[in-house]
């Protein structure tokens, strides 16, 4: 269960946080901080919330299919869509989606995606949390330039999973990625297809992010500008509803801001079981009452809206900031109507097996860092560098298993760390233990102030350059990245 010690162990040492002394106190101060001292831009045209319908990504279609191989075909175009009602916003988008439209893939079976950029800057494209090879990672300097197109190919040889792809081109990612550049990538196999959880219409995906829009409806974009980024988007739309039947619903939250966390709830407080994360489902289901995520991070819940009443509504919430209670405080709204027919679906107390921990063989040390407002600096570290593509900072054996301790040197900001390649395995905090809902397969974790939290990955996959960064992408642009080479 979410109790307020589990809470408080995540963000105790948080400046987001900030120093509270119970959940209710938690609660009423995140939901409604006021954004830092900053400059205001103009107030964008209002939406009331709850009036615009949710909009579920399409599932796109492959262009060809093989006994091996599916082929995709995507295109990166500049587009005005309607994000508020009445208006167009112009945004950089996958096949002129905002998100983009979403690939199923199977372990075992590859995927092969050919991606033309129409847009007038190079672009580069990361499968985030998958495991390819170095040319298809879609970081460091292979972009494809305006009016190129370059195929990326994905085996899949890693099990189930909520994955995303996004833009990850350097000094240039942050910018693309708040553009628009985001699609969601579900990975299955044998062990989730097996379970009797909700599927096919009850199996919703929900994007997440900020924005910061202007008078005229436009994206503002400045680097590191959290608090002015108060528009919150579900699957590209502003607070919106979405109609439930009264049975359980299965929901992959995939938080793609660039620098906002969300604590989420809904408005009842009733329980949100967890069934898994980054790497796929957790062995056992939790119960929660909140939700915590960084950007990059993903969690895969169900809710049983058998509980309500046909014709109740209830909302889901947001009690972190920064921003305004009226304006970041809600995310959206559930509207419950009568089941048609039986829920045949479930939760099992097993979901799967986890391999067990080898002994690492390396142990290293990761500090992230960035300048603290006020400083004068505006840059941002790992273990004291900033990022050069040209740079190897680690150098790691392949097949080894190593333990990292990534540790935040700063006082007040809040930062995430995220390895390509490898899922990993999250040991601890401070000295104690992780949180239930990260005792899964990683690819991102939070990283308070002050904290320092104890990873484990095995290196047993691909052999060449990676990047390891902060994914706070603001941070990761500011510098917050490092490579890695696999030997």
């Amino acid at each position: 269960m979410s109790t307020r010690r589990q809470l408080l162990r995540l963000g105790a040492a948080s400046g987001i946080i900030g120093a509270t002394s119970g959940l209710a106190s938690l609660a009423g101060r995140l939901g409604a901080a006021p954004a830092a001292a900053g400059v205001a831009s103009p107030t964008p045209p209002p939406v009331t919330p709850f009036t615009v319908p949710l909009t579920v990504p399409q599932t796109l279609r492959p262009v060809l299919r093989t006994a091996t191989t599916d082929y995709y075909s995507v295109t990166m175009h500049r587009r005005h869509l309607e994000i508020v009602p009445g208006t167009r916003t112009e945004v950089y988008t996958y096949n002129g989606d905002l998100p983009g439209p979403t690939i199923r893939a199977t372990s075992g079976r590859r995927v092969v995606v050919r991606q033309r950029n129409r847009l007038d800057m190079p672009t580069a494209v990361h499968l985030h949390g998958g495991a390819t090879a170095p040319g298809d990672d879609g970081s460091g300097d292979a972009t494809i330039p305006p009016g190129g197109e370059r195929v990326y190919t994905y085996p899949n040889r890693q099990p189930h999973a909520t994955l995303w792809m996004h833009d990850h081109t350097h000094h240039m990612e942050a910018e693309h990625l708040y553009r628009g550049l985001a699609s969601l990538y579900l990975l299955t196999d044998r062990t989730e297809a097996a379970l009797p959880l909700p599927r096919g219409r009850f199996d919703v995906p929900l994007v997440l992010r900020d924005a910061h829009l202007d008078a005229n409806a436009q994206l503002v974009w400045t680097m590191d500008d959290a608090d002015n980024r108060t528009t919150l988007l579900v699957n590209g739309r502003p607070w919106p509803r979405f109609e439930v039947q009264a049975r359980r619903y299965r929901f992959r939250l995939v938080n793609s801001s660039n620098l906002r966390f969300f604590l989420l709830r809904l408005a009842d407080g009733g329980d949100i079981t967890v069934i898994g994360s980054d790497g796929g489902l957790l062995e056992a289901p939790v119960t929660m009452q909140h939700l915590l995520f960084s950007p990059g991070e993903r969690l895969d819940v169900v809710i049983d809206f058998a509980r309500y009443q046909p014709g109740t509504s209830v909302v889901l919430q947001n009690l972190m900031g920064p921003g305004p209670a009226e304006q970041v405080g809600q995310v959206m709204r559930f509207d419950v109507v009568r089941a048609k027919g039986p829920d045949r679906t479930s939760v099992p107390q097993r979901l799967r097996t986890l391999p067990p921990l080898p002994t690492p063989t390396v142990r290293r040390n990761i500090e992230l860092r960035m300048d603290e407002p006020g400083s004068g600096g505006h840059q941002a570290y790992i273990d004291g560098k900033v990022f050069d593509p040209a740079r190897i900072d680690t150098t790691i054996a392949w097949g080894s298993t190593e333990e990292w301790t990534v540790t935040n040197a700063n006082a007040f900001m809040p930062h995430n760390f995220h390895m390509h390649l490898v899922q990993f395995r999250v040991l601890g905090r401070n000295g104690a233990p992780a949180d239930p809902t990260e005792a899964g397969l990683k690819d991102t974790v939070i990283v308070w102030p002050g904290q320092s939290v104890r990873l484990q990955a095995t290196f047993d996959t691909w052999r060449g350059v990676y990047p390891y960064h902060c994914h706070m992408v603001d941070h990761s642009a500011m510098g917050m990245m490092a490579n890695l080479k696999i030997v």
